[in-house]
């Protein structure tokens, strides 16, 4: 079969379907005598619970049921990430909530209108106590503790003994206090999930429609909470509007839906509003990170000093927890550094959950690594492109294994710097910055530029099954798609494969009773190791294909070839070929069917890598910013799509530059939020960002057979520092050296202010010298450092 069509653009399979209306999500599904659920949140950030007086709901028109955690027992299913199995969520609370929003009890009725009355008709009487807020006075010994049995609120630690060891020879050290801020999920579609009471004389025990983007993981934590056997549980995912990490495993709203399912023998639906989306669905980033880089005057990197804090929100969620893994594995970067010191402390607050957005970790350490790169070059009074070019890792070092424990595959770090500022025009912005300068405007020009390499595809393979029947192909894979295009990417390899058109390809996910087992989605994992099994699924088809058209025909199977018109033939006699109709058919008079399962485990961790410039513009007199322009080259290994690529590279930027101006997450000094709606929270629109101009190199992994790396989170954690570094190298001239994200008119126009008089560096707090020493020794497997 000539040519492959691997490489090629092929437009998105999944598209029409959504585009026509015919798109299902929980929202849509109706189910015969559903019920609706609704639930009573803690309007306190911090409380011990007195008493809950449901009476009055649970006698209200339309009501079937109003329930406390003492009147429904709710097993709690296990979290995504344990990260102190003391520190346990009750699906409703018990004895006291820790952050507004956290469901206390539950209302089920009729129709979602009595529900919503109820609620209100519910009577809790809270005892309020201190509220923790601030990640850094979180680890104050004399802090409110959020679980007094542990004495404390430093949930997970560690610190290297080198300390500041580690910047010895230094004749230059850049230091910075810097600032991930706290930011909301913000899917299209919150939380939903509806589920039906099965019993003995059914396939399942229950069935449970779930907007998720890993539907097995969901299985796994309702049966392992209920006391079922997985294969009595099956949960389908329909149509997903978007999850960005924030729907990974099962969540207490979901527990509590199986129980009341299970109490009423009806089915039950819980729909999440936006409010409770932007209160109650784990937050991401939220670190502060204390870092010292230090250098030798000829530019030359001596060493790097961490000292970093996640703020894990109430019950030490694992997005905490992303400073000890992924943020540490990656703080390495794409720099030659000889020597890195880490200290990491994940602590507990009254506010929402923190859990994966985006890129989970790796962003933060990309940030904060380009941020010390930009302050270096100010510093040394160098252009920030050239300082980077100086302490690239040679990529003939490649593969090797960092100061911190991460096994990088492949990558050529200058290849994609150069590219991208040789498409922005790097000289020409340089000169028009001055030009502007010069001529005293107070529309500033600002050029920032990044360099990153993040993780994907770590930790354990995926299932895929490939079928081939008398109208085509068939494909079950254990990755659960939520916008990606797996549909297209997957179709196409069969079709590479098999010769089987892509519009032949029927695509089957996200259902445990359809699919045997499965990771789901995240890591940017699912081409690399979904499309491998995918791959090998259909060489496998291939093989047997072969042996039963050799038969027929008469020939030997090293004879038999792909056809240009999609048949198996003989090699030379093309009057001789079979159909694959033909072949499934004989398949069937054997009893058997012409399919292959295959488990696909990678050969390690994937490192994508790649750079971006963004030019801004900072009115001087207002601090407003207005993105320009950004380029964004990323390499992804072997690229299958194009069209696919750039449309994770467009919205990968999209998040990522909203991180860095205008998007926030905060609360009060008693733990209120202040940002709970969309009325507040600044969550930008298309009309607010730059035309993206995207371009890739391609370096392939040696890691999997397609020589895939992911490309679903690259965009997000390039583009954030492209961003601050060009706004703050707007105000270079006034003094200006680091202004915290997000860059809002009011922080720019401050820094304006204050000029060379701004503080960026303070001392960590005292307790990071009390965190137990554990070395800087690497996790046991490296790879487990992406989720």
């Amino acid at each position: 079969m000539a040519g492959s069509l691997l490489g090629t653009e092929v437009q998105r399979v999944e598209d029409p379907d959504l585009l026509r209306g015919r798109g299902t999500y929980i929202g849509n599904l109706r189910l015969d005598g559903m019920l609706h659920v609704g639930f009573v949140r803690s309007p306190l950030a911090h409380a011990k619970i007195v008493s809950v007086d449901t009476g009055a709901a649970a006698a209200a028109p339309g009501i079937v049921g109003a329930y406390s955690a003492a009147e429904l027992e709710v097993p709690a299913p296990p979290p995504f990430i344990q990260v102190d199995e003391r520190v346990v969520r009750p699906p409703l609370a018990v004895d006291r909530v820790r952050f507004v929003g956290e469901p206390v009890a539950v209302v089920v009725g009729e129709d979602p209108v009595a529900v919503a009355d109820a609620i209100e008709l519910v009577d809790v009487e809270y005892d309020e106590l201190p509220a923790v807020v601030d990640m850094e006075r979180a680890m104050d010994p004399g802090s409110e503790p959020q679980f007094p049995e542990l004495g404390g609120n430093i949930a997970s630690g560690y610190r290297d003994p080198r300390g500041a060891s580690v910047l010895d020879g230094a004749e230059v050290v850049a230091r910075a206090r810097i600032e991930n801020q706290r930011v909301a999920v913000v899917p299209l579609e919150g939380n939903a999930v509806a589920v039906e009471p099965g019993g003995p004389d059914q396939d399942h025990d229950i069935t449970v429609h779930v907007s998720t983007q890993m539907p097995h993981g969901v299985r796994s934590g309702l049966a392992a909470a209920f006391g079922f056997d997985a294969e009595r549980v099956r949960v389908s995912s329909p149509h997903v509007g978007g999850a960005f990490g924030g729907k990974a495993g099962a969540i207490p709203e979901h527990a509590v839906a199986v129980a009341l399912a299970l109490r009423h023998r009806r089915p039950v639906r819980w729909i999440e509003g936006r409010s409770e989306n932007m209160q109650s669905m784990p937050h991401g980033r939220a670190q502060v990170q204390y870092v010292e880089l230090g250098l030798r005057r000829d530019g030359s990197i001596v060493g790097l000093r961490c000292r970093n804090i996640g703020d894990g929100g109430a019950y030490a969620w694992f997005g905490g927890s992303l400073v000890l893994g992924p943020t540490r594995m990656m703080s390495q970067g794409v720099y030659d550094i000889p020597q890195i010191s880490y200290d990491g402390a994940m602590v507990m607050t009254n506010t929402t959950p923190v859990g994966a957005f985006r890129g989970a970790g790796r962003p933060e350490a990309a940030a904060m690594l380009e941020r010390m790169i930009d302050l270096a070059a100010a510093e040394l009074d160098v252009d920030p492109v050239e300082l980077r070019r100086k302490n690239f890792l040679a990529p003939e070092k490649l593969p090797m294994t960092t100061q911190v424990g991460a096994n990088y595959d492949s990558g050529d770090y200058r290849l994609p710097l150069d590219e991208a500022v040789r498409l922005a025009g790097y000289q020409e912005l340089r000169a028009e910055q001055a030009r502007r300068i010069e001529a005293g405007e107070t529309a500033l020009l600002g050029i920032g530029v990044s360099a990153y390499v993040e993780i994907t595809g770590g930790g354990s393979g995926d299932y895929a099954e490939v079928e081939v029947h008398g109208d085509g192909a068939r494909i079950r894979v254990g990755t659960s798609a939520h916008g990606q295009g797996h549909a297209t990417a997957f179709s196409m390899i069969v079709a590479d494969t098999l010769g089987i058109p892509v519009e032949k390809v029927e695509f089957i996910q996200s259902d445990t009773a359809e699919v045997p087992r499965g990771e789901g989605t995240g890591g940017s994992r699912s081409l690399q190791i979904g499309g491998s099994a995918v791959r090998d699924a259909g060489a496998e088809v291939l093989q047997r294909a072969k042996e039963l058209a050799a038969d027929r025909l008469e020939a030997g199977v090293d004879d038999i070839e792909l056809t240009e018109a999609g048949e198996l033939g003989v090699a030379g006699v093309p009057s001789a070929s079979v159909s694959w109709a033909e072949l499934a058919e004989l398949a069937g008079a054997e009893g058997q069917r012409l399919a292959a399962s295959v488990d696909f485990a990678p050969g390690g961790a994937t490192f994508p890598f790649g750079a971006h410039v963004s030019v801004v513009e900072v009115d001087a007199e207002t601090g407003k910013v207005t993105p320009l322009r950004h380029v964004a080259v990323d390499d992804c290994g072997r690229i299958l799509n194009p069209l696919l690529v750039r449309g994770q590279q467009h919205g990968g930027a999209a998040q990522g530059i909203a991180q860095a101006l205008w998007e926030e997450v905060t609360f009060d000094a008693d733990g209120n939020p202040e940002t709970g709606t969309l009325a507040d929270y600044a969550i930008p629109s298309a009309a607010e960002f730059p035309f993206f101009e995207v371009h890739n190199t391609e370096t392939p992994t040696p890691h999997n057979p397609l020589g895939a790396k992911g490309i679903g989170e690259s965009a997000t954690i390039g583009s954030t520092p492209a961003v601050q570094n060009a706004v703050v190298d707007a105000l270079k001239h006034l003094g200006v050296r680091h202004v915290d994200m997000p860059l809002t008119p009011e922080r720019v126009w401050e820094a304006i202010q204050l000029g060379p008089e701004a503080s960026f560096w303070q001392e960590p707090p005292a307790a990071f010298g009390s965190l137990a020493e554990r070395g800087a020794d690497a996790p046991d497997d490296p790879d487990e450092a992406v989720v």
